[in-house]
């Protein structure tokens, strides 16, 4: 082997050398086959001769040290990659830059339809901003002045101006059993209730007003369920009822704006609210026109809350402060209402409840349904 090596001149080992090096290097490059089965093939020595393969073996070495050590950090990669780099070897044909461009157009469009598919966050003049893939937006609302409305909680079309003309005495007189019950029940709910917040009417009436907004949900949801099972008409006592407790729950969420309640007085809602929804929805379910004489009384005990609460405010015990904005706009009060007129607006919607629910029993005590009659709808 040393005399067959001793046989070759320096330029012709030379140029073998590079033509073997070019061979491996087009062949790494073309095919993307593994440079160590390259090199495995030219160290055969059963299929070079002698002096080939000492030669082999020379070429080996620094190919082994230099092009085979980049080959293990960065030509480890997927038949894709070693795609790419032999299309980047061959000139460009005209499919291949039209599959390119194909690529290309697909990636923008799918980065197109990603980017409108996912919720983006924009901050705009201080206002959040959401845009939506599902196109759910909410349009430019204005007073009638022109100005911007700024509630989400109602819409200007859902306000209203309270019937302050309605009459605050009527008091249906409890003469069958079950009035007797009802009537009998309000009252004994009254004491501790007085005796708990005594002239504070403020911290009162938001109590009265968590566990006013609960029997208009009941029985609406319990009307609509009713519609769903036996494929009938409400005949619009689902909405009345609905509409009636959206209007104590505004009813409440102005009086946080006046009182701010404390912790003990959250804890007593929790209470008062969770037994008090699960005891009406017992009793709507066996006996409607008694769940509906019981909220005929608390309203007459709201229209009574909410008149000492003006008498306060008239005779300076209380102070006549400046009416809340949710108030003014929910009411269509007077930019300068004032407290007083925002209790009296309230009692007049007590006094309206009071007699939706007094009609609601008087017709169950008919032996009829509700959608029978018409629903008094319209009023909020």
């Amino acid at each position: 082997m040393g005399e067959a090596t001793l046989g070759f001149s320096s330029p012709i080992i030379g140029k073998m050398n590079q033509l073997l090096a070019r061979s491996v290097l087009r062949r790494l490059v073309n095919s993307g086959s593994n440079c160590n089965r390259c090199m495995s093939s030219l160290s055969s020595p059963l299929s070079l001769p002698s002096a080939a393969v000492v030669v082999c073996m020379e070429v080996h070495k620094p190919i082994s040290e230099s092009v085979l050590m980049m080959s293990g950090r960065r030509l480890r990669f997927s038949g894709q990659w070693w795609r790419m780099m032999s299309s980047t070897s061959e000139p460009p044909t005209k499919k291949s830059t039209s599959s390119s461009t194909a690529v290309r157009k697909e990636d923008e469009k799918n980065e197109k339809t990603s980017g409108a598919a996912v919720e983006k966050m924009e901050r705009k003049n201080d206002e959040v901003v959401i845009s939506s893939y599902w196109g759910v937006s909410r349009p430019k609302i204005t007073r009638e002045d022109g100005s911007v409305w700024p509630w989400n909680c109602f819409m200007p079309w859902e306000t209203y101006q309270a019937d302050l003309s309605i009459d605050l005495s009527k008091h249906h007189v409890p003469k069958a059993f079950l009035d007797k019950v009802a009537y009998w029940t309000v009252k004994l709910l009254r004491i501790p209730t007085d005796l708990f917040f005594k002239k504070k009417y403020g911290c009162r009436a938001m109590m009265l007003e968590t566990v006013a907004g609960v029997p208009g949900m009941v029985g609406g949801m319990l009307l609509h369920l009713r519609s769903l099972r036996k494929f009938e008409q409400s005949g619009g006592w689902i909405k009345a009822l609905l509409e009636e407790a959206e209007n104590e729950r505004m009813h409440l969420m102005t009086m946080v704006e006046l009182v701010q309640p404390k912790w003990y007085e959250r804890l007593l809602v929790l209470a008062v609210q969770g037994v008090f929804f699960n005891f009406y929805f017992v009793l709507y379910v066996l006996s409607p026109k008694l769940a509906h004489r019981i909220v005929g009384y608390l309203e007459e005990e709201a229209i009574h809350s909410y008149t000492l609460y003006l008498n306060d405010i008239d005779r300076g015990e209380i102070e006549n402060i400046r009416a809340p904005a949710i108030a003014i706009d929910y009411w269509r009060l007077p930019k300068d209402a004032t407290l007083k007129d925002v209790i009296t607006v309230i009692r007049a919607d007590e006094a309206h409840h009071r007699d939706v629910n007094h009609f609601a029993s008087d017709i169950h005590y008919q032996g009829k349904k509700l959608q029978e009659a018409a629903a008094p709808i319209g009023y909020h």
